[in-house]
């Protein structure tokens, strides 16, 4: 059992069969007759119980990619609905397990024994415990009269867990931001305008990066605030340095596409070409 990244609570497909007291097989064979255009009896029921809760499925299982494997993932609701199907509705293949398995998770208490098995909270506050704990650790990290770009980049960061997004050792935008803004402080000539300076920043426990405690950053005059503000927008935003970003997450598999394509149309606006009339 499992989580998907939106939150799907799922069961795989040995744990279903294990569940309804069925062959692994059986679970199969559902799956790849799900879009048959006339659909064995057993679908048949099985997609009327989903339609009577008010769900559709294109397909009965979610594939991903782990591990060097690929996993097949059945929703709670799908779950639910098959078992439901072996605990009334199988005729001679009604199985008395998966009868008193209903009976124990009929209702939410299937997703909601999945949540607890995995450690995962549904109401979203855990997915910001991360970010919240680097917040503790250097919410005052830069000196007077300077700013430090992880203070400067909450919106960002916000927006990302907000759309799914694992911010945590993995994920660490605002290196990605500092990275590019540094980039900028010299070729653009601010750094013979301002004089930035060297500071600490410390990670939490959670993160292998707190083994190497402090780390030097560079922390930026706030005479140069309005400077970085209107850079995020103008050059890292719209020009095109965060979806490249998140891009590359994406092709290394530490970020589901639907998650960047929603941050990045909440945080970068569309571009409209061609002349107004």
């Amino acid at each position: 059992m499992g989580v998907l990244s939106d939150g799907t609570p799922y069961l795989n497909q040995r744990g279903l069969a294990v569940l309804c007291g069925v062959e692994n097989a059986h679970i199969g064979t559902i799956s790849s007759q799900w879009n048959d255009i006339d659909p064995k009896p057993r679908v048949k029921k099985i997609k009327g119980i989903l339609e009577q809760a008010g769900y559709t499925a294109v397909q009965a299982h979610v594939e991903i990619f782990h591990a060097g494997r690929t996993h097949f993932c059945y929703p709670a609701e799908i779950s639910l609905a098959v078992l439901e199907y072996y605990a009334f509705d199988a005729g001679p293949n009604i199985q008395e397990q998966a009868r008193a398995n209903y009976r124990l998770l009929a209702g939410s208490k299937l997703r909601d024994m999945i949540y607890s098995q995995v450690g995962y909270d549904p109401s979203g506050m855990d997915r910001f415990k991360k970010w919240h704990d680097r917040i503790a650790l250097n919410s005052k990290a830069a000196p007077k009269g300077f700013f430090h770009v992880f203070n400067e980049a909450h919106t960002i960061i916000y927006e990302l867990i907000i759309s799914g997004a694992d911010i945590g050792e993995k994920f660490v935008v605002d290196i990605s931001i500092g990275s590019h803004w540094s980039t900028y402080w010299e070729s653009s000539g601010l750094c013979t305008e301002f004089e930035r300076k060297k500071d600490w920043h410390d990670y939490p426990d959670s993160h292998p990066q707190s083994k190497a405690n402090p780390h030097e950053s560079w922390c930026y005059p706030l005479a140069s605030l309005g400077y970085f503000r209107q850079w995020l927008q103008d050059v890292y935003l719209e020009g095109g340095k965060f979806s490249g970003y998140l891009n590359t997450k994406v092709k290394k598999g530490e970020l589901p596409p639907s998650v960047a394509q929603l941050a990045i149309s909440t945080l970068v606006p569309p571009q409209i070409g061609g002349p107004k009339s």
